[in-house]
């Protein structure tokens, strides 16, 4: 992923405008702490064994061609695989697939022992059973950001356990200030 031609990178727009301060840490996570975001389970195995990890970072970039983003922190045990693999797949859960987030979020466990249901996609990929629902993609494209790495994945294939339909609420699972929500109809705001 590259800056627009013409226009500045990051590091050259810092220098050139020679930013005196940023937020901390600290100030940039209670910022978002209160910025909802939907939660996913990203599966992957670059040939060494499957890994998972919850992410709230996934957002749909494109219908045409289907291309989304993720962002990974460097500091996960799973960025490792994540950083070889040519392909993953992202878990798009709701309220039900709860024990999946927390599974995926978990440290120091084997995220793929028998407790929880999952296979293998015929093209080998691990896929988690019974999830809402989940879409492998071949990754195009990754960028170092600061302790994260960006990556740019195109849709390939998907498959559904729950399916919605237009203008139903579901039971989407969100992740805000360090607790999981469920949205459904009776959070729907008519405007």
């Amino acid at each position: 992923m590259t800056a627009p031609s013409g226009a500045p990178s990051g590091v050259e727009a810092e220098a050139r405008h020679g930013f005196a301060s940023s937020l901390s840490a600290d100030e940039f996570k209670a910022l978002f702490r209160g910025h909802p975001g939907g939660v996913a389970v990203i599966t992957a195995d670059a040939g060494d064994g499957p890994v998972a990890l919850t992410a709230t970072s996934v957002v749909s970039v494109s219908a045409e061609p289907p291309l989304l983003i993720f962002s990974i922190s460097t500091l996960s045990s799973s960025s490792d695989v994540l950083a070889r693999a040519e392909t993953v797949v992202v878990h798009l859960l709701d309220a039900n697939d709860i024990e999946v987030a927390k599974l995926g979020a978990a440290r120091g466990v084997d995220r793929f022992a028998q407790e929880q249901g999952w296979s293998r996609l015929a093209t080998g990929e691990p896929v988690y059973d019974g999830v809402r629902a989940w879409v492998r993609c071949a990754v195009i494209d990754r960028m170092d950001a600061g302790t994260s790495t960006v990556i740019a994945a195109h849709a390939l294939e998907s498959g559904f356990g729950r399916e919605l339909g237009a203008g139903d609420a579901g039971d989407a699972l969100v992740y805000h200030n360090r607790t999981w929500h469920r949205l459904s109809d009776r959070s729907r705001i008519d405007a």
